[in-house]
């Protein structure tokens, strides 16, 4: 029983960590003018950066403003 409680740590806990602290350190990093997805599937550039929040632009005219725990991800694509 031991043995598959370790074998569930290191295949499945240990590398969700693993991400989830590096999502954090991405999330504290970011600035303005950087693009990312919210775990809502919102595609915005972000324009202000506040303690707690971002402002992001995701159309022409629409600011929203969405909680830093909200941020799912950096879109890293390139336009073409």
């Amino acid at each position: 029983m031991l043995l598959v409680f370790g074998v569930f740590y290191l295949l499945l806990i240990r590398p969700q960590q693993r991400k989830q602290r590096e999502l954090q350190a991405t999330i504290a990093q970011l600035k303005a003018g950087d693009k990312v997805i919210t775990t809502g599937g919102i595609v915005g550039v972000i324009t202000a950066v506040r303690d707690t929040s971002f402002l992001i632009r995701s159309a022409e005219k629409t600011m929203i403003e969405i909680a830093r725990t909200a941020v799912a991800g950096v879109d890293t694509e390139e336009k073409k």
